[in-house]
């Protein structure tokens, strides 16, 4: 790649507008603490809301079924950060970060019924497996680039997916996946009556993921992967090694999507293969692109609202909701992947920086038009 070969992009992808790379001895900005502070405080404050919110949720804020998709969505969110770690804050493009989600996820889950391990220690062995794992694969997929690493880590994520699936030595329950062993589990994360408990299970799990993310994106090492997506041979160039730094990624990725396994088999009682496949990771792609790629809030708005999409139409397809509009049209918004890909071919062609770009979109807009001569 030339110096000719790189495209000014937006803010937050780690290129400038004349597409230098950005001097990764500079301190970053200290990044405001005010809004992270006013969202936890709302996501702590729901499970004490019996607000009713018709149409959005069913029953109100506090009731099991609205906090047990909260709960989802704050699993994906911070699965979705993990991912973006390697596509938008580093630009490595992988298919296989869903393995590392099913290595926590089934780890922790044949732990419990095996030997019988509890949560906690189940969980520790778990996440230090998937990152163990995610080290290893890494460091060999690394190798390449572009299409070519892509193409790589999406063998090693059907390799998985294949064995999975075959249940070798009746262990992972094959098609049918495994269910929670609660024996192992604490009673205060077993049964609906503790939703609760795992919304906050669940909400740790944002936090700890998100914090991770943006303490190291905030640190000399995130100035490097800014560097790195911006233009890895400049990088090289000026005497620093990217491979080691994108290994850091997409090791410390796989950790916290390993992390997240273990919060889905808590949040949803069981583990399936489906959460091995490639369409998974290209669920968390969809998630990263709808929100806004290399962005603080994107993965989480964008998670948060494919997760709710995809779980709402479903239960609304089911209902007399969409009785009332023509079959046309209710046919397809009750199919949330029909939903979801038309909306994300908009984004796409629209709003190419996400949902969290709208707003300075929006005021650009408007600025150039009090700023344009009347006519």
């Amino acid at each position: 790649m030339t110096d000719t070969d790189v495209a000014p992009t937006t803010p937050g992808t780690g290129a400038t507008d004349s597409g230098t790379v950005p001097d990764v001895r500079r301190r970053p900005r200290p990044t405001g603490w005010i809004a992270p502070t006013v969202l936890l405080a709302v996501a702590l404050s729901l499970p004490f809301s019996t607000l009713t919110l018709p149409g959005v949720f069913e029953g109100t804020l506090n009731s099991p079924p609205t906090l047990h998709l909260l709960a989802l969505c704050l699993v994906f969110g911070g699965l979705a950060t993990s991912y973006d770690l390697l596509y938008g804050r580093v630009g490595l493009l992988s298919f296989g970060h869903a393995l590392y989600f099913a290595c926590g996820a089934y780890t922790a889950a044949l732990l419990m019924r095996v030997l019988e391990l509890p949560l906690l220690w189940s969980a520790v062995v778990a996440v230090v497996g998937g990152t163990l794992l995610s080290l290893v694969l890494g460091a060999v997929s690394l190798r390449v680039n572009g299409i070519a690493l892509a193409m790589v880590t999406l063998a090693f994520a059907q390799a998985g997916s294949i064995l999975l699936a075959r249940d070798p030595g009746r262990a992972t329950g094959g098609e049918e996946g495994l269910p929670l062993h609660t024996a192992a589990v604490p009673d205060a994360f077993v049964g609906v009556v503790n939703t609760v408990n795992l919304y906050w299970a669940a909400l740790a799990y944002a936090v700890v993921a998100t914090g991770v993310v943006w303490w190291l994106t905030a640190s000399p090492v995130g100035r490097v992967w800014q560097g790195i997506r911006a233009n890895e041979q400049r990088v090289a160039v000026l005497g620093v090694n990217p491979y080691p730094y994108k290994l850091a990624a997409f090791t410390v990725g796989g950790g916290l999507a390993s992390l997240g396994g273990v919060a889905y088999l808590l949040v949803t009682g069981g583990v399936t293969p489906g959460i091995t496949t490639a369409e998974f990771t290209l669920a968390l792609l969809v998630m990263v692109a709808l929100g806004g790629a290399g962005t603080r809030w994107g993965p989480l708005v964008g998670a948060g609202l494919y997760t709710y999409l995809d779980h709402r139409l479903l239960q609304l397809g089911g209902s007399d909701a969409f009785t009332v509009l023509p079959a046309w049209i209710a046919a397809p918004l009750s199919q949330p992947l029909f939903v979801l890909g038309t909306l994300f071919v908009l984004m796409v062609f629209f709003f190419p920086g996400g949902l969290v770009a709208l707003p300075d979109r929006i005021r650009s807009a408007l600025r150039k038009r009090r700023s344009s001569p009347e006519e």
